[in-house]
């Protein structure tokens, strides 16, 4: 299947993007706490359908979480505890690029945890994950499927283009010679954390705007709620006839070169 193309790629994405805003109003307005988790290689595309989902909507309850390494501290904390103060509050929605799961990837993989905390993980995620969807939390995960082939030609483009080389860490580089190590911890995590209250989704991402696509279709379909826009306002009209904008003269204007 040929990768699709920007201009159908962007007409489809206008109209899911109507069905997002009207999913996160109803978010905001019944106080629903959303967690969406997305997992998967390097270079898989997480970055790119965390942004998709996120750019249309209303910035003040949607969050989207990256977080680093852990520090010195964070490192003696219950594993889960630096996760939990990034849950969602009543109306927000919370995307997770890389989440807990890191455990179950990079750091069993890259020998950056013992295995008994590893084991440790997978018996306590899907407690983890139990506790949080009986409190109310809507939890979706999602794993970003990509073949080795269309990785490496990722890695390529990013190590040849300035504006991404920023995305390629010494961990990525180190990692690619464990693809197969990385496809046998994944395979574990699936087996171990699939449960009937907190599934996993698993989207073909070798083609990423057929991918994004398709993970917002899903996403929308998982939940299914909607409130309708408000009818359109009517400004009223203004007082006096408008105007340049005056400044202070302290404040200096810019050089339009544009």
């Amino acid at each position: 299947m040929k990768d699709l193309k920007k201009k159908p790629y962007n007409h489809d994405l206008q109209h899911l993007y109507d069905d997002l805003l009207d999913l996160q109003r109803w978010i905001i307005a019944h106080g629903k706490r959303v967690v969406i988790v997305f997992e998967g290689r390097d270079a898989a595309g997480k970055g790119g359908v965390i942004k998709a989902i996120s750019e249309p909507l209303n910035s003040r309850y949607t969050r989207i979480v990256a977080l680093p390494r852990p520090d010195e501290r964070e490192a003696t904390q219950w594993y889960f505890q630096r996760y939990i103060e990034h849950l969602p509050a009543a109306g927000e929605l919370v995307l997770f690029d890389r989440s807990w799961y890191n455990r179950a990837g990079v750091e069993h993989v890259m020998g950056f945890c013992s295995d008994a905390q590893y084991r440790r993980f997978l018996a306590d995620c899907p407690v983890f994950e139990k506790l949080i969807t009986d409190d109310g939390i809507i939890l979706l995960k999602y794993w970003l499927a990509v073949d080795q082939a269309e990785q490496e030609q990722r890695f390529t483009e990013r190590a040849t283009n300035p504006l991404k080389r920023f995305k390629i860490s010494p961990v990525d580089l180190a990692a690619r010679d464990q693809y197969a190590a990385y496809g046998k911890a994944r395979d574990a995590m699936l087996r171990a954390t699939h449960t009937k209250w907190a599934p996993w989704f698993v989207a073909n991402f070798n083609d990423q705007k057929r991918g994004r696509l398709n993970v917002i279709a899903h996403l929308l379909e998982r939940l299914p709620e909607r409130v309708p826009p408000d009818k359109p306002l009517q400004l009223p009209p203004l007082k006096d006839k408008p105007g340049r904008e005056k400044l202070a003269d302290q404040a200096l204007w810019i050089d339009e070169r544009f």
